[in-house]
């Protein structure tokens, strides 16, 4: 057994102090997306045409204000007769025919029938549908090859849903499919609610835009455009700004536009370098500051607070420790600026761990991770990268999710749990 010296003692001591200390200064992750949401109002509502409303999250609930069919109709091709008529062998009369949108206003008598087509209106005193193929027809005349049951092939007025039934609810994110329910329940226009306006101010010299000449030390602003993508995919309407250069006149210029939008990202600059001014150009513009370090991997430097009643929301300048914080803090802001409940908790699924991870130290790790279906299990197995290096943009891409490890949690191999947070 080793047995440590009273000067390695000591020495592990002032380290586990110092990181203990270090901890205490940054916040918990559900801490800080608590104190963002906090302070997020909801937009509001606004009423678009059905044709804008994919995507959009319904604010009122659709009730249907007719019934689907609004009528009974006819399920095939046919004929439509009594049921008692309608026996294998029988010869029934042609009286009529009533083609869709051309409904007949005659009765049907006994041994007769009326020719319809999918989709036309059941005529009065009709009780089953003949499928054309089933019968022989010689002038005016059908007849039956096989029999006929009680309302084959009719669809009853309200068989999808009857008037004053409820079905969308307020809260849910419209899909295709649901316009078209919308459409078929007599609307015309639905009340969503806004999408956020975010501006997106990337700061520092050393950025450029992509195609723009560069320099040996010139950096591709790839960051702005990732969160642009994400927010778009969330629901917002992102607005890329100009890059502010690392000066306060420059950064003075483009902060003047914050209260243009319903939350402000700055991308860079967040830290307490000496070129990272964002937060002194920020408060000398009203920043009301609530936390800036956060105990997590990649992300520590993320700002929190407010101008004027807007959200600023400060990310790292690192592209991929940008993209992580926009999934953990950015993308829920979204969500209850349009109105949606949002957890302080991370919503995050069951997985199995697809490699060994070392023991974690005090802040929360989010390791970039792809996801393999095995057969013999109902859960993916998310398997981490090798390098996790926040730098390396080709990982981010080809990554499914990313996989959590809690502050101080122990050494874990795989085939063991986790839990994963999937990639938008």
């Amino acid at each position: 057994m080793r047995i440590l010296t009273p000067k390695v003692k000591y020495s592990c001591c002032i380290d586990m102090h110092r990181r203990a200390k270090r901890s205490k200064k940054m916040l918990d992750v559900a801490v800080a997306r608590a104190r963002i949401l906090e302070k997020i109002s909801p937009c509001g509502p606004e009423t678009v045409s059905l044709a804008d409303a994919t995507g959009r999250i319904l604010v009122e609930p659709v009730v249907a204000r007719l019934s689907n069919p609004p009528v009974s109709v006819s399920a095939m091709d046919g004929y439509a007769a009594r049921t008692e008529d309608a026996i294998k062998g029988a010869v029934l009369t042609v009286t009529g025919e009533a083609p869709a949108g051309h409904p007949t206003t005659q009765h049907i008598a006994p041994g007769t029938c009326i020719r319809v087509f999918t989709g036309s209106q059941i005529p009065a005193g009709t009780s089953t549908i003949i499928l054309q193929e089933n019968v022989i027809r010689e002038g005016e005349s059908v007849s039956l090859q096989t029999s006929s049951d009680e309302q084959q092939f009719i669809r009853r007025q309200g068989k999808d849903f009857q008037k004053g039934q409820t079905l969308l609810s307020a809260g849910k994110r419209l899909t295709a499919r649901d316009i078209g329910l919308a459409a078929a329940a007599g609307y015309t226009w639905l009340s969503v609610a806004q999408r956020p306006r975010v501006g997106i101010l990337s700061t520092g010299d050393e950025l450029t835009l992509p195609g723009d000449p560069t320099q040996p030390d010139s950096i591709v602003n790839s960051a702005a455009f990732m969160v642009s993508g994400l927010l778009r995919t969330v629901g917002a309407e992102p607005v890329i700004l100009p890059i502010a250069r690392d000066n306060h006149t420059a950064l003075a210029s483009a902060l003047a536009h914050t209260t243009r939008f319903d939350l402000f990202i700055t991308i860079g600059g967040a830290s307490v370098g000496t070129y990272d001014i964002v937060q002194d150009a920020l408060k000398a513009h009203g920043l009301s500051l609530d936390f800036w370090k956060i105990a997590m991997r990649p992300g520590k430097p993320l700002m929190s607070g407010q101008i004027q009643g807007t959200p600023i929301i400060g990310l790292p300048g690192n592209p991929v420790a940008a993209m992580v914080c926009s999934v953990i803090f950015v993308a829920p802001a979204v969500h209850a600026l349009m109105g949606q409940p949002v957890s302080a908790d991370i919503e995050s699924e069951n997985a199995i761990l697809g490699a060994d991870v070392r023991q974690n130290d005090h802040r929360q790790d989010f390791l970039r991770c792809t996801l393999v279906k095995k057969p013999e299990s109902d859960l993916p197995v998310a398997v981490p990268f090798d390098s996790q290096d926040s730098a390396q943009l080709c990982i981010l891409s080809q990554s499914d999710a990313l996989l959590l490890r809690a502050p101080g949690a122990p050494p874990a191999q795989a085939g063991t749990p986790c839990r994963i947070i999937r990639l938008p």
